[in-house]
């Protein structure tokens, strides 16, 4: 490494050591909120005790929160089975997606959370686990965290990779650090073509970038929970029933009035509301309430009883089943400019998808859906239940935009077998 390079990364560090009081009063902030912030503090400064027994060699994945963790599930899978002499590590940095791992595969896996990214610590990391391969899932570039992987002889592969034109921007300022950062990195998989370029104008020719598709295409569909939720809606009589999926704290006076709209002209109209983070659902409790409006949770509730108006979805996990029970989803983080959420799941079970006009996260996949007519935008409450009544008026329509959407994506299938074998390629003996 040149001298201009060591004394960047110097600069880097030195900075974030002085940040370092600021992490501990993020965590207790956020622990008022969300009471697991409090826990396992000894994983984010990288004292490993969570982690016993665990040798030499493991394939390691790092996902932030549950979106990256649901994206990985298939090839967390699919490493697990190629790879059964390996032991495998999957780190996240928020509770929500630490639960998620733990639903998804128990002891199975080891799972710690991902220390912050200063030097020493990640040095402790990574003389602990000792991997053979660093899995990094979407976008997460840290400069201490890759550059030590190089330096310690660990491959690092982004997988699933993407890089919005709004990301890029935010990361072309601080060019140097994050061109530092990707120094340290062998592959970088992309989701698209676009992603790939957004992601060479930031490498140069640094790094070897390939097009392996969206692993969230592959994923599998949770038939138990969809089958129970297809159940209970055959029982209660099919009644109009809508999702809000990952819905964030600014829009949530959006899809409240629009569901007391759609109860004006259908009394008996159903509501599933699954909001984006946990610190949210009492908050969303004490709105419907408020409303007038009668309240199950799925925390208390198996099912929505007769009558239910709104049930709150306050689970890590279920939304899917509950997507394929739905006549209609909305996908929130799009109402306000957040980049929006995942909108394949609900087109890969046959639901016609809804979302805000704020899907910067997910430009290709939303111009894939729009092409076949299986996406909606829409901008406030009044255009939202407009959309959902309509979908509710005309069943037929609903159900040709469900069937396109689910075969657009079966036809983008196959970026798992692509990302394995890009994964093999860099794990083999001088790849």
């Amino acid at each position: 490494m040149t001298l201009g390079r060591r004394l960047l990364l110097a600069l880097y560090s030195a900075l974030l050591w002085l940040l370092l009081p600021v992490t501990l009063y993020h965590l207790v902030w956020r622990g008022l909120r969300q009471r697991d912030y409090l826990l396992r503090w000894s994983e984010r400064y990288a004292q490993l005790d969570a982690l016993p027994g665990l040798p030499a060699g493991a394939i390691w994945v790092h996902a932030v929160s549950v979106g990256e963790v649901n994206a990985a599930i298939p090839l967390v899978n699919a490493l697990r089975e190629r790879h059964p002499e390996r032991p495998l590590l999957v780190t996240t940095i928020t509770p929500t997606g630490s639960a998620r791992v733990r639903a998804l595969w128990g002891d199975s896996v080891h799972h710690v959370y991902l220390p912050y990214d200063l030097h020493g610590m990640v040095r402790r990391f990574l003389a602990r686990v000792r991997p053979a391969l660093a899995v990094v899932i979407e976008t997460e570039l840290w400069p201490n965290l890759f550059v030590p992987c190089a330096r310690a002889g660990v491959p690092v592969v982004i997988a699933n990779a993407r890089l919005s034109e709004r990301s890029l921007r935010g990361y072309r300022w601080m060019g140097p650090l994050i061109r530092l950062a990707l120094s340290g990195v062998r592959l970088v998989a992309a989701q698209s073509e676009a992603d790939a370029a957004r992601f060479r104008v930031l490498a140069g020719d640094r790094v070897r970038i390939e097009v392996s598709g969206n692993l969230k295409f592959d994923q599998p569909l949770p038939q138990a929970s969809r089958e129970e939720a297809l159940a209970w809606r055959q029982a209660d009589g099919r009644r109009p029933a809508w999702v809000a999926a990952s819905t964030h704290a600014d829009e949530e006076e959006a899809v409240l009035q629009a569901h007391l709209r759609l109860r004006a002209r259908h009394p008996d109209a159903l509501l599933l509301w699954a909001p984006r983070h946990p610190e949210r659902f009492a908050a969303v409790a004490a709105r419907v309430r408020e409303a007038g409006l009668a309240l199950d949770r799925r925390s208390r509730e198996r099912r929505p009883g007769p009558d239910c108006a709104v049930f709150l979805i306050d689970s890590l996990g279920e939304l899917p089943g509950f997507l394929a029970a739905a006549d209609v989803a909305f996908v929130g983080g799009s109402l306000v400019p957040l980049g929006g959420h995942n909108l394949l799941e609900p087109a890969a079970l046959g639901v016609p998808v809804l979302s805000g006009p704020h899907t910067f996260h997910f430009v290709e996949i939303s111009a894939l859906l729009h092409e076949v007519g299986a996406l909606e935008t829409v901008t406030d409450a009044d255009s939202l239940a407009a959309a959902v009544a309509g979908l509710w008026a005309h069943p037929e329509r609903a159900r040709e935009r469900g069937r396109a959407g689910r075969q657009r994506i079966d036809r983008e299938r196959g970026a798992l077998s692509r990302t394995l074998a890009l994964i093999d390629g860099v794990l083999a003996p001088g790849g």
